[in-house]
């Protein structure tokens, strides 16, 4: 009875629920959608449909909504009201609408499918909303507002509606180092001896190792 009220929790109530993988916390719909690879947490108000994917320790915004087949990557932080979709309405049909009360939701077979996906170590800002076919780098920062349409380059700033390159945030080399280093990969004990590498400020550094 107690692993049965466990689950109304993990799937419908998510009043508070510490998993092995998951922190739940508020009421969210759809969890049973995600798959999380660990050290994740999801706050109040969150909504998931489609087949979604949270690497390792990537943390979510209040009321997120991802829809369709999604890829997050590790490390990464979403911030309040992000939207996620990957799925659209179909626009080169007699009409957009999908709805139960057209042909009993016929139409819903039309719908757009694409996948969105999100490298290691992303930062979105607050009420960005990506949509459509749109892979978003390592590294990337994307400004509160933004509407991404397009792939965003890895380690880049974007911002704007729609989102624009506003420049890179590292310099070529330092951005391979990163890249070839792939420290989200590393264990706990290869982070430590790594640390200092993440107090630094890159700031007119030409490698990580100055």
């Amino acid at each position: 009875m107690r692993l049965f009220i466990k689950k109304i929790l993990y799937y419908f109530l998510n009043t508070f629920e510490n998993t092995e993988k998951v922190t739940l916390s508020g009421f969210s719909r759809g969890v049973k959608n995600v798959a999380f690879e660990g050290k994740n947490a999801v706050p109040d108000g969150c909504n998931f449909s489609g087949k979604i994917k949270i690497g390792y320790a990537t943390t979510l915004g209040y009321r997120n909504l991802l829809g369709g087949t999604i890829s997050i990557g590790k490390y990464c932080q979403l911030g309040a009201d992000v939207a996620l979709h990957a799925t659209n309405h179909p626009i080169s049909y007699m009409t957009t609408y999908i709805n139960q009360n057209l042909f009993q939701g016929e139409l819903k077979q039309l719908k757009q499918e694409n996948k969105i996906i999100i490298g290691h170590d992303v930062w979105i800002g607050h009420g960005v909303i990506v949509v459509g076919n749109v892979t978003i780098g390592n590294g990337a920062i994307i400004a509160a507002g933004s509407v991404v349409t397009k792939d965003v380059a890895p380690y880049s700033i974007i911002a704007g509606v729609p989102a624009k390159e506003i420049r890179k945030r590292f310099s070529e080399t330092i951005i391979q180092e990163i890249e070839t280093m792939k420290w989200w990969d590393k264990s706990t004990q290869e982070l430590e001896i790594i640390k200092p590498l993440f107090f630094k400020d890159f700031t007119n550094r030409h490698s990580i190792y100055e």
